[in-house]
């Protein structure tokens, strides 16, 4: 029987999250599986992933299989790294106490990559908002200027309405006491 380390897909539809698996190559994707290795959720920035570092070396090393995507994760987590030092120390290249010096330094460094990476995006996310509160503070000014504008657009096209309406009451008013002394002209002069 061949061992495959696979990941076995759960989750909701566009929200996939995953079981790392060691299972026959002959079952279903989503089937019966022999052990669960860890987790994986790609949902997160930076990807979640949760692996049982010693049981899936185990498994490397019964001859287990991983497909490409878990290759990677196995090798993101160290564990193809740790199968590798592990050999070195089975052909007596180095000694199991430097393995481990190699592996530990290597989660270490990896460690503070990842830590880098999650504290740039939260510095990007911070900044982002801020930037987003400037953008709306000088919106909401902007609204508020234009208000303010119409506003006295508003009581100067009111003022202007009202002189306007005076002057040409002033102006009616004269014409109106002109109009009958006019007529009157006119009656004058027809007879």
């Amino acid at each position: 029987m061949s061992v495959k380390i696979r990941l076995q897909r759960h989750g909701k539809k566009q929200r996939p999250f995953y079981w790392i698996v060691a299972a026959d190559a002959r079952s279903k994707r989503d089937g019966k599986f022999l052990e669960k290795l860890g987790t994986y959720n790609p949902n997160t920035n930076p990807a979640t992933i949760d692996l049982n570092l010693d049981q899936a070396v185990q498994w490397l090393h019964n001859g287990a299989q991983p497909t490409d995507t878990a290759r990677a994760i196995l090798s993101y987590k160290g564990a193809l790294l740790k199968h590798h030092l592990d050999g070195g120390v089975r052909k007596g290249a180095l000694t199991q106490e430097q393995a481990d010096a190699k592996l530990t330094a290597w989660i270490d460094e990896k460690a503070g990559k990842v830590d880098a990476k999650k504290e740039g995006l939260t510095k990007k996310q911070a900044e982002a908002k801020a930037k987003a509160l400037k953008a709306e503070q000088a919106a909401n000014e902007k609204r508020v200027n234009a208000a303010a504008e119409a506003a006295k657009a508003d009581e100067v096209t009111e003022e202007v309405v009202e002189e306007t309406a005076e002057v040409v009451a002033d102006a009616e008013t004269p014409a109106v006491e002109e109009a009958p002394a006019a007529e009157e002209a006119s009656e004058e002069t027809e007879a």
